[in-house]
């Protein structure tokens, strides 16, 4: 492991994700997970969420579109509060997931617009503004 790419990689996760929500996963971590965080954190956080070539709100529009094709739930939701924080509007998520409807199918995107609804609805209720 790199330890400084972990560390890059932590400060981004939390920058996106939330350090409640980051700290919270890491304490839950077991001896048999602990690897694949490491993984995570060092190379999707810390050597490509940290590069210069896209910004974070792209990166976070993106993976909306990868997870719904790939129909992750959780990770969808996760994700939909870390474009928020990365300003991503909420007609750019329903943007987004028309896109990926016609790309990957209707049901998918129609699972992810139930996701994304409930989560935003969820940081409205938590007081965080949604555009």
């Amino acid at each position: 492991m790199n330890p400084e790419r972990f560390e890059a990689g932590l400060e981004m996760r939390k920058k996106v994700l939330g350090a409640e929500h980051v700290e919270r996963s890491l304490a839950a971590v077991s001896d048999f997970s602990r690897p694949v965080q490491e993984l995570v954190t060092e190379y999707c956080w810390g050597e490509i969420w940290t590069r210069e070539g896209l910004e974070p709100r792209v990166r976070s529009m993106l993976n909306l579109a990868m997870l719904t094709a790939l129909n992750r739930g959780h990770e969808f939701a996760v994700h939909v509060r870390g474009a928020v924080a990365n300003g991503v509007t909420e007609a750019e998520i329903q943007e987004v997931l028309l896109q990926a409807a016609v790309y990957v199918g209707a049901p998918a995107a129609l699972e992810s617009f139930r996701i994304a609804e409930r989560t935003l609805n969820e940081l409205r209720e938590q007081g965080v503004a949604v555009k």
